[in-house]
């Protein structure tokens, strides 16, 4: 009974062989995908090393998007609706707008009106002048279409206009700010890091999030990173635009023969490969195979083009595997170039001394499960 159990159990276990755990595909299967066939490989293997990583690195990363194409050139100094204006009024005589005396006799005046309200129709009440249209107009265009309004009912009068509360020409600031809300634009303060300054900023590091601009029926993104550092992404904008800024943390993966298995969050700044084994606790001495490193990506179509890749790109890029040998010098000086991207996965396969191991640990488990079915069987009969 202990012979036909065992063998029994253990042509299970060969005829099962592919099925036991390795945390993850074997070299040789990763490189049997990459292998054309009548459909065409799944991805493209590049050996990595020192060059590769700094060719790579030379092709220049699009933003990810780009505000560039919604900067407005419409003027932020134009009244509206809801606006307040503070009306003065200067006259010579003095008769209706306050009155004073000067050496000369001749008499002169001067008032501020209460705050007016420019109403629906888009005007504003003046004393003796009635209802006068200012909407669309500057604060100087408006003292004039009012003085008009008033000559011949006021002798020679002088008028100013200023604007006390601005709530036309506002933007809406939401999501990963500090102080989200309606933002005033004005000729010296229109941009769209002069509105994230008045919201006061974003807690997250800039790395981390993404701008929306939302116009109408349209909308642009691009990361913070490249609206902070780049001058023709720092875009004007105009009266009604509502901006958001979201978290988009950057993540990449480690799976396989590392000492953890983990999803990390990347930190601000670049993180290297070598960073990356690092932060996993390096590779697992006894089962990693350190001459097949590997990292997955869906690199940019450009990227690949410079590495001589020809695989097909998908909608999220050409999927490429990266190789690395860390059993030699040049390895370690390429995991301290090598820059790893948001949703990489860094895997490392198990060594083929290690699969053996584990395969004889399970046969070993086996005969001894036959074992004690054996004693069992023997002290039952007996």
């Amino acid at each position: 009974m202990k012979h036909s159990v065992l063998a029994v159990l253990i042509l299970a276990t060969l005829g099962g062989c592919s099925t036991v755990p390795r945390d993850g595909p074997s070299g040789r299967a990763i490189d049997q995908g990459a292998m054309a066939d009548a459909d065409g490989a799944s991805y493209a293997i590049v050996p990595l090393d020192y060059a590769v990583a700094e060719r790579i690195k030379a092709t220049a990363a699009p933003y990810g998007g780009s505000l560039a194409a919604a900067a407005s050139t419409q003027p932020v100094d134009i009244i509206g609706e809801g606006d307040q204006l503070i009306v003065s009024v200067f006259e010579p005589s003095g008769a209706l707008f306050g009155g004073g005396g000067s050496s000369t006799n001749v008499r002169s005046g001067g008032q501020a009106l209460p705050a007016a309200t420019v109403d629906r129709a888009g005007a504003v009440t003046v004393p003796y002048a009635g209802a006068v249209r200012v909407a669309g107009l500057t604060t100087s265009e408006a003292a004039a279409a009012i003085r008009r309004a008033l000559v011949g009912k006021v002798g020679n009068p002088q008028v100013s206009v200023v604007l006390s509360e601005n709530a036309s020409n506002t933007v809406t600031v939401l999501g990963e700010v500090r102080s989200p809300g309606r933002k005033p634009l004005s000729v010296n303060a229109a941009t769209i890091l002069d509105v994230l300054a008045a919201a006061g900023g974003s807690p997250r590091p800039a790395q981390d999030v993404r701008v929306d601009l939302r116009r109408g029926d349209q909308t642009f993104s691009a990361p913070l990173t490249a609206v902070s550092s780049d001058f023709a992404e720092n875009i004007r904008l105009q009266r009604g635009d509502l901006v958001s800024l979201s978290y988009v943390p950057r993540r990449y993966r480690t799976f396989g023969a590392v000492n953890a298995i983990t999803l990390v969050d990347m930190p601000a700044g670049e993180t290297t490969l070598a960073d990356a084994l690092s932060r996993a606790g390096g590779l697992n001495d006894g089962a990693a195979n350190a001459r097949s490193v590997m990292i997955f990506r869906f690199e940019r179509p450009e990227v690949a083009q410079a590495l001589g890749v020809t695989q097909p790109a998908t909608i999220r890029g050409v999927p490429v595997i990266y190789r690395l040998n860390l059993e030699e010098g040049e390895g370690l000086f390429t995991a301290g170039t090598f820059v790893i991207q948001p949703e990489d996965i860094i895997y490392a396969p198990r060594a083929l001394s290690a699969e053996v191991s584990k395969f004889f640990g399970l046969i070993q488990q086996v005969t001894r499960v036959v074992y004690d079915l054996s004693v069992t069987s023997t002290l039952t009969t007996n």
